[in-house]
């Protein structure tokens, strides 16, 4: 898709740029690694001195081992580029706290409740936030997405077009299609 047309002159300024990927690893576990890039079109005046053009200010990695119930087993965080080195990178050791956790059960609310404001690093935690999805889809590959012989599928009644309520769902999961029954909790 192209980005829609602009009709006044602008100057590229700043870039981020966040990927994450899935692994499966042979051992039976599974890899989710994140990667968090903010690059700077100019050169750039910090208060550590000038980052120019181009280098990233920020370039920072978490990599999260987890089980087939998206609970984390190792977490690793690296940061290869800072504005204030010896300091935001210092952080990385507090990320051991992840273990334990469980992607997909109240990971968001750990995350800040763990490492907001000062306990943590702003880019390496809003990073963070982004590996439920990414575990979820990682793992899905593995599975077809009507496979309903555990229940009802974990994307349903998760987004709009998901409602059980919904066309989408009356044409792609009839079982689990309700008409106006007014509750999504219930399995048939």
């Amino acid at each position: 898709m192209s980005s829609p047309e602009f009709t006044v002159q602008r100057r590229p300024l700043h870039t981020r740029t966040i990927g994450l990927s899935g692994f499966e690893r042979e051992d039976g576990f599974f890899e989710i690694e994140a990667r968090l890039t903010d690059v700077k079109a100019l050169d750039y005046q910090m208060a550590s001195g000038v980052r120019s053009a181009g280098d990233p200010i920020h370039d920072m990695w978490v990599r999260v081992v987890i089980d087939t119930s998206f609970q984390i087993i190792a977490a690793e965080v690296r940061s290869d580029a800072v504005p204030y080195v010896g300091a935001c990178d210092a952080i990385a050791p507090s990320y051991g706290q992840l273990v334990g956790l469980n992607l997909v059960r109240g990971f968001r609310q750990a995350v800040r409740d763990r490492f907001g404001e000062v306990k943590g690093c702003t880019h390496i935690s809003e990073l963070l936030l982004s590996l439920p999805t990414a575990a979820i889809q990682t793992l899905a590959t593995l599975r077809r997405d009507t496979d309903d012989r555990a229940g009802k599928p974990f994307q349903l009644d998760r987004c709009h077009a998901l409602d059980t309520q919904s066309e989408t769902v009356r044409t792609y999961y009839p079982r689990w299609f309700r008409s106006g029954c007014g509750t999504h909790d219930q399995e048939r």
